[in-house]
């Protein structure tokens, strides 16, 4: 398993596509591209997977207990809305979670003010294009060398 999962939600798959005055003319592919050469020089092997359904991807955060140690997420729209999401992620006991969105939901309509997914994150990073991600890993490498402390 890797050192690393990162999750992305729906339409994430439509990057470059969906909304590039919002999100970017990055794609996923891009996004998990530059993913990859990030981790590499950080030391991490990364599991790099997206999905537009809710309960793939809890299964998948169930799965990561115990074998990853960092988790960066991008629930997406599922962010403001997964409870599922919320109590899947309480059970990555002592794993950093970083959350990750390419655009900044909290300038954006008030539905999406509300995050599931940042009372347990150790960081949210937003508004930062496809470079959150890169943040994100840089981040999580820190937490993981001891450099900062991880929120739970």
């Amino acid at each position: 398993m890797a050192d690393v999962l990162i999750l992305n939600g729906p339409n994430l798959n439509m990057l470059g596509l969906r909304e590039p005055e919002i999100y970017g003319r990055d794609t996923l592919a891009d996004i998990e591209a530059l993913c990859r050469g990030r981790a590499r020089a950080l030391g991490f092997a990364i599991d790099f997977r997206q999905s537009n359904h809710e309960g793939e991807l809890v299964t998948w955060i169930q799965q990561a207990r115990g074998q990853v140690r960092g988790l960066i997420i991008n629930a997406a729209a599922y962010t403001h809305t997964s409870v599922a999401i919320h109590d899947a992620l309480r059970l990555l006991d002592g794993v950093p979670i970083i959350e990750v969105h390419l655009s900044d939901p909290k300038t954006r309509e008030p539905f999406r003010h509300v995050s599931y997914v940042e009372p347990l994150a150790a960081k949210v990073i937003a508004g930062q294009g496809a470079n959150g991600y890169v943040l994100a890993l840089e981040h999580l490498s820190g937490l993981l060398s001891g450099k900062d402390r991880v929120r739970l």
